[in-house]
């Protein structure tokens, strides 16, 4: 019975061809080898499972290669290209810089150079993990490295080029290998699925991909973890099980119970969550991603292709995105974003995520601060209106007043009245109003006639005059409630 080969290995690109999503690195390496432009260095950076060392090997096959293809592509049936794919080429050397870090190992490496390949047209060096060598061995590799023999070459690969030394990195071709995407990882996993007979659905296909995050290897591991636990057909929910992700359900709960104000629905979430054993920071980074989707639809649209959603999750979405608005959107990732550096180091996390949970339901109640700004100019407005009003119409009141006191005092002496009014206030308006009755003066009440027409509606609508200290008090009053959120939704 012949050793297993897990599926990262088995299907690992042997050609330029079948490397995924660095179409710009490939055609810059076949090109170097068309025009035989070819460096003594080269560096490959990029994240987990993107092909870093996987291009290292073709390059090194195609350079070596006995009978490559006019297209310039390695032809995996020579003795040099089967040595390498085996790893047991005398010529193509892998070194793991995590574990061959010192000066020593990189003496015996500018030792051996001078000697030619022993079939060979290159002797190659692939460091992989270069950034883990010591500072003093990257400094006894930097006149090897700048002025090698015309037969060897190097080629490194590291995840964090931050961390090499200035001078190897100016002694080297650089290449940033991308992120492959998400249609192109579901493509080959479908291939894979395909050659193994696995039946496995479109969605849980999909989920991988999204959950390997641009890791062509990790969709593959994951993938090979899924068909050793399920041996019928695997669907969405198994691979969320396996995986311990929470489902898309209930995020959309949670979205309804923001806009119900359901409180309660978080500690039902929270329980649920340490119920069913799912991790806690994977739940939030779950959220976070719920969250931004939700944003983007709002910015976009639901048809964006950079969205990575099914056609059947994008009404579900869409429909979320409407109970939520962009600042509130904004402010919940703030949230989320202050809670995966806090949770990890709280002694119950679990009291940690009600409080989050708690907290993004209440954005709904909150006022967004343009709408406040808002209310609080049209109130000042008002407020100055109201002034403005009782400014124009307080000489008249004072007038008719004088005029009523004149007229009062020349019956009481029995005397003609020297001053006529044409129309006299009626004698129910000179008593204190009630409680229950507007207090408002309005312009007929007074008997005087009004410039603008529209002041005497104004008037009425407008609220009682108070001292202008008291105004300010009430607009305080009010910023202070908008503030804190407590006002009541209409």
């Amino acid at each position: 019975m012949s050793e297993y080969q897990v599926l990262a290995r088995k299907y690992r690109p042997q050609t330029f061809a079948e490397v995924l999503g660095q179409n710009a690195t490939v055609t810059i390496l076949k090109n170097a080898i068309k025009q035989n432009r070819l460096a003594h260095g080269y560096l490959f950076c990029g994240s987990r499972g993107t092909g870093k060392t996987t291009l290292a090997r073709v390059f090194a096959k195609a350079l070596n290669c006995l009978n490559p293809t006019a297209d310039f592509e390695p032809c995996n049936n020579c003795s040099s290209c089967s040595e390498i794919t085996l790893g047991c080429s005398l010529d193509v050397m892998e070194i793991d810089g995590a574990s061959h870090r010192g000066i020593d190992d990189i003496r015996e490496i500018n030792q051996n150079v001078g000697y030619r390949p022993t079939s060979s047209k290159y002797k190659i060096y692939i460091i992989d993990e270069v950034h883990m060598l010591t500072k003093e061995a990257f400094n006894a590799l930097l006149k090897t490295l700048e002025e090698p023999p015309a037969q060897v070459k190097f080629f490194f690969a590291t995840t964090e080029p931050h961390k090499v030394l200035p001078t190897i990195l100016s002694r080297c071709q650089r290449f940033n290998l991308n992120r492959i995407a998400t249609e192109e990882i579901v493509l080959k996993l479908q291939r894979i699925a395909k050659e193994l007979t696995i039946s496995i659905h479109e969605d849980a296909i999909r989920l991988i991909a999204m959950k390997a995050d641009g890791g062509l290897r990790d969709a593959e591991s994951l993938l090979d973890q899924i068909i050793a636990f399920n041996e019928g057909e695997i669907s969405e929910q198994t691979v969320s099980d396996i995986l311990g992700m929470m489902p898309k359900e209930a995020f959309f709960k949670l979205d309804t119970a923001g806009k119900e104000g359901n409180l309660a629905f978080a500690f039902e979430l929270a329980h649920r969550v340490f119920s069913e054993g799912k991790d806690i920071l994977h739940f939030v980074e779950s959220l976070n991603e719920h969250i931004r989707k939700l944003l983007m639809i709002k910015l976009v649209g639901k048809h964006a292709p950079f969205l990575n959603l099914l056609e059947s999750e994008k009404d579900a979405y869409e429909a979320s995105s409407k109970l939520y608005s962009e600042e509130q959107c904004i402010t919940i990732l703030e949230f989320l974003g202050e809670a995966q550096n806090q949770i990890r180091y709280m002694t119950s996390p679990k009291y940690g995520l009600e409080a989050l949970l708690i907290r993004i339901i209440k954005t709904h109640q909150r006022i967004a601060m343009d709408l406040l700004v808002k209310r609080l100019i049209e109130l000042e407005k008002r407020v100055e209106s109201t002034q403005n009003l009782s400014k124009e119409i307080a000489p008249a009141i004072f007038e008719e007043k004088k005029l009523s006191v004149t007229r009062q005092e020349s019956e009481y002496q029995g005397n003609k009245p020297k001053i006529q009014v044409q129309k006299q206030l009626p004698p129910e308006k000179e008593q204190k109003p009630s409680l229950t009755e507007d207090p408002t003066p309005t312009a007929a009440d007074l008997g005087i006639k009004v410039k603008k027409p529209e002041a005497e509606q104004s008037l009425k609508a407008a609220a009682p005059i108070l001292p202008k200290s008291h105004q300010y008090d009430t607009l305080l009053q009010f910023a202070a409630v908008e503030l804190e959120g407590t006002i009541k939704k209409q």
